[in-house]
């Protein structure tokens, strides 16, 4: 296949097709994909129908297909996009090759192969999305210690490259409120849904400024509106609906969270993705050291789903989500072999395991078990770790309130104040005055 004859995406970058319904196909499916709604993947399906050799639409099929869990049918539409690839621009070879990375689990390579390729193809909008997305998901290795920062430093030179555009704009607000820079990051999303107000991205944006600056109340409510003109198949539904159930829990509606569960975050109910478990163990694992009672049915779907960790470690954002999965259902022997799989790659030399994953694991295991001192002890000195194991702020702070609650159930209250300050300098939280008059007064005691 040649380099079709001016057939260009809105981004003015060549794809290389010789059909302009393929090309047409697959700037519509790029839109949804950065938009996250309902129907990305049949949209890139009919891009490979109309031009079966184009090389980025078989990539892109394969990236759908990862991020629903379908591992097998990823790594064949990477290869074949790979064996097309040969034909096609220097650009799309790259993007081919980072979205191979990603589905064979490199992501550490995908990284530097994303950073080299935007300081030359900086309007390459689909990259621009994988690095936040390859960040989130977590690198391997040491891990990325200041990856919010890393990010807004990444894509904070492409702004001048597009403008006003409303696809970049919902990236630009996501760098933002994850270095707490969070008016500039209602200004990017607002304006992003003011040209495409179906953009879950940038509607996902809106709801961590709310959660970063403590108004639950304003972040249920704009969720709520949003929510129901949104298509409950679309990517970002089960996401979306856990922003949503974490201002519940804020605002003191546990039964609200727990519907919300069951309707739409709930594996068994929800088609599984990447984000399935993060979103089930985190919201559960709130309840149930909040002492809001979470559906314990539930933990042996979040097992199902949680098990690949426990056969072969390695994504830190999956593995300490599986931790949570594996402690509270009481799976003991998958817990023991997740730990002794962190281990090893300590022992290989992986500083990430070594450093975090390893005692984060260890502690959630001592928790889940009421061995508060050792869950403390493992626990003790990895807030400002956190970041390593990717994910946003708020997808972290789960790890963050075990910490807290560690300390607290430990006695160790000194400790427990001090996170809590630190926390309440950042935001209002009634949860957050709640525990600190708890540490006080037990203190006091």
């Amino acid at each position: 296949m040649q380099n079709g004859n001016g057939v260009k995406d809105r981004y003015e970058l060549t794809l290389t097709t010789e059909s302009q319904q393929a090309a047409d196909h697959y700037v519509d499916a790029l839109d949804m994909f950065i938009a996250q709604t309902y129907g990305v993947e049949q949209e890139f399906g009919r891009a490979v129908e109309a031009d079966e050799g184009m090389a980025v639409a078989h990539a892109a099929l394969g990236l759908l297909q990862l991020y629903r869990s379908a591992p097998e049918e990823a790594k064949k539409s990477a290869e074949r996009a790979q064996a097309l690839a040969v034909h096609a621009t220097k650009r799309e070879r790259q993007q081919v090759e980072a979205i191979s990375l990603m589905i064979n689990g490199q992501n550490d390579k995908a990284y530097r192969l994303i950073q080299e390729h935007l300081k030359e193809f900086p309007r390459d909008i689909l990259m621009v999305r994988l690095a936040s997305r390859v960040l989130i998901l977590g690198c391997s290795g040491a891990g990325v210690a200041n990856f919010p920062e890393e990010l807004l430093a990444m894509v904070k030179p492409l702004a001048s490259d597009y403008g006003d555009d409303w696809a970049f704009l919902g990236q630009y607000a996501f760098a933002h409120h994850e270095t707490g820079q969070f008016a500039d990051a209602l200004i990017y999303a607002e304006r992003s849904l003011e040209q495409r107000p179906d953009n879950a991205n940038a509607s996902h944006s809106v709801a961590h400024v709310f959660f970063e600056t403590g108004d639950p109340d304003g972040g249920s409510d704009f969720l709520g509106d949003w929510l129901d003109g949104y298509d409950r198949r679309g990517p970002f539904n089960v996401h979306l609906s856990w922003h949503q159930a974490l201002f519940q829990l804020a605002t003191g509606r546990p039964e609200n969270a727990v519907s919300l569960y069951e309707d739409h975050i709930r594996p068994t109910v929800m088609k599984k993705n990447l984000g399935s478990l993060q979103d089930a163990a985190s919201l559960m694992w709130r309840m149930k050291i909040y002492g809001d009672g979470e559906p314990e049915e539930s933990w042996n779907e979040v097992l199902e789903i949680a098990r690949p960790a426990a056969e072969k470690p390695g994504p830190a954002f999956r593995d300490a989500h599986a931790a949570l999965a594996f402690a509270a259902g009481g799976h003991t022997e998958e817990m023991g072999k997740l730990i002794s799989g962190l281990d090893a790659m300590a022992g290989e030399g992986n500083a990430l395991s070594r450093e975090v994953m390893l005692p984060l694991a260890k502690g959630i295991e001592a928790f889940a078990d009421e061995s508060y001192d050792d869950a403390a002890d493992n626990l003790d000195g990895l807030v400002d770790q956190l970041s390593r194991i990717g994910g946003s702020h708020a997808q972290r702070e789960v790890f963050e309130d075990t910490i807290l609650e560690s300390y607290i159930r430990s006695g160790r209250f000194d400790k427990a104040q001090e996170l809590l300050n630190t926390r309440l300098k950042r935001r209002t939280s009634v949860r957050d005055e709640v525990w600190l008059g708890r540490t006080m007064g037990a203190a006091a005691d």
